[in-house]
């Protein structure tokens, strides 16, 4: 006995009820994305009545401000992704940015002689909190990581490498790859390193040890104490905690540069 074949009225039948299936998934996708747009607006409303409620406190408290754009951030708020608009107006917090900004290039530029355009996050906040005087604008660390975040998309040479729980600030455009940092990261501790310690630490071969360290002479970022006993050191100025606790004159720095 022959099974009979499946007709064409089934098939028909069958693309017909599949593509019914696809219209209504269609349907549904679309009403969620509806729901979802509705929510997002209605986020970003109350959003902004509690920035109008609290801008003063917005403004004038550092620990108030990170807890604020932690809340835009879940929602993809950015309110510095532009000077102008709601953000902007209601809060100044495009201006405070701006400002903000303004200061840390006035900072890393008084001490490039010094330290060849690399700075701790740690130095940097002090010299800042010190030229803004204690009666201004309390300012955080998360707002200078925030400001230099948006001096680097601009292109002018601003960026930060992990050292430890901390950063160290680059205002040079420097080309650093991952070795330097990695030497970088390695000198923390002590201010200094040296071509067997980046050996031993690392294993690498001497020539690439001594090929990251001579780019960061070349840079400015690292001084040789070529006296030191047993081999030569190579001191980061940043790091080097008994010249980041004063002020070195421009004079003091060619005499200790070789």
């Amino acid at each position: 006995m022959h099974r009979r074949g499946v007709g064409a009225g089934a098939i028909a039948k069958k693309k017909l009820a599949e593509a019914k299936y696809k219209e209504r998934g269609t349907v549904l996708a679309e009403d969620q994305i509806v729901q979802m747009s509705k929510q997002l607006e209605t986020f970003k409303s109350n959003l902004e009545e509690f920035a109008s409620k609290h801008k003063q406190e917005i403004r004038k408290s550092s620990q108030f401000r990170v807890q604020f754009q932690e809340m835009c951030a879940t929602i993809g708020v950015d309110p510095l992704a532009s000077g102008k608009g709601f953000w902007s107006e209601m809060l100044g917090v495009g201006d405070f940015y701006y400002e903000l900004g303004v200061q840390i290039i006035e900072v890393c530029l008084a001490l490039k002689h010094r330290n060849g355009g690399l700075i701790t996050l740690d130095e940097l906040h002090h010299r800042v909190l010190k030229g803004r005087g204690k009666f201004a604008q309390d300012v955080s660390q998360d707002d200078l990581v925030r400001a230099i975040k948006k001096l680097k998309a601009m292109g002018n040479g601003f960026g930060m490498i992990p050292v430890g729980s901390s950063y160290l600030v680059q205002s040079v455009p420097a080309e650093l790859n991952m070795d330097h940092t990695v030497v970088l990261q390695l000198a923390e501790k002590k201010g200094y390193v040296s071509v067997s310690e980046i050996r031993e630490s690392l294993k690498w071969e001497r020539e690439r040890a001594c090929h990251v360290l001579e780019d960061l002479l070349k840079e400015g970022l690292a001084w040789l104490d070529s006296q030191a006993s047993g081999e030569p050191q190579y001191w980061l100025p940043a790091l080097f905690s008994e010249l980041t606790s004063r002020d070195v004159t421009p004079e003091e720095a060619n005499q200790m540069t070789p």
